[in-house]
């Protein structure tokens, strides 16, 4: 059974680094109203960012495999927390954003399902106590955006 590690160790305040495995440095920090110096993300938001980059990255993948022309992609990321402590996420809505020109909804739909029922375990992590929703949307090409290849 594989197993991941992680160090974290504290700086000053509530300012901490984290490593894991993959061996590269995460900074957290907090608001200088609880002792930080608001110099790095909270540790909900690396949450979000953990969601949000797990299904990316395979919708991204997925995407390509089938030589989707996509030029560029970006997701918005929305997490309703609950009022009384401890303040967990009850809700996150994942808006993806795709770009390109003659993009099938239905393969950026199909993308979406596989990461989000299949592939994206922060994602099968979360959904048992949090609910999870999507929606997505095709915007034309910008000339300036690429999705860099597989492997650059």
């Amino acid at each position: 059974m594989p197993t991941k590690c992680a160090v974290l160790k504290h700086v000053q305040g509530v300012t901490f680094v984290a490593r894991g495995d993959s061996h590269h440095w995460v900074t957290m920090d907090g608001p200088v109203s609880v002792g930080g110096t608001d110099c790095a993300s909270r540790p909900k938001e690396l949450l979000l960012f953990a969601l949000a980059g797990c299904t990316a990255s395979d919708v991204v993948s997925i995407l390509r495999k089938k030589r989707i022309p996509v030029t560029g992609f970006e997701m918005q990321v929305t997490g309703t927390e609950r009022e009384e402590h401890p303040r967990i996420f009850t809700a996150i809505h994942l808006e993806y954003i795709v770009r390109g020109e003659n993009i099938s909804p239905a393969d950026v739909e199909c993308a979406i399902d596989l990461s989000t029922t299949k592939y994206c375990s922060v994602s099968a992590m979360l959904k048992p106590t949090v609910q999870i929703t999507h929606s997505f949307r095709i915007e034309p090409s910008c000339a300036t955006e690429v999705v860099p290849a597989a492997g650059s």
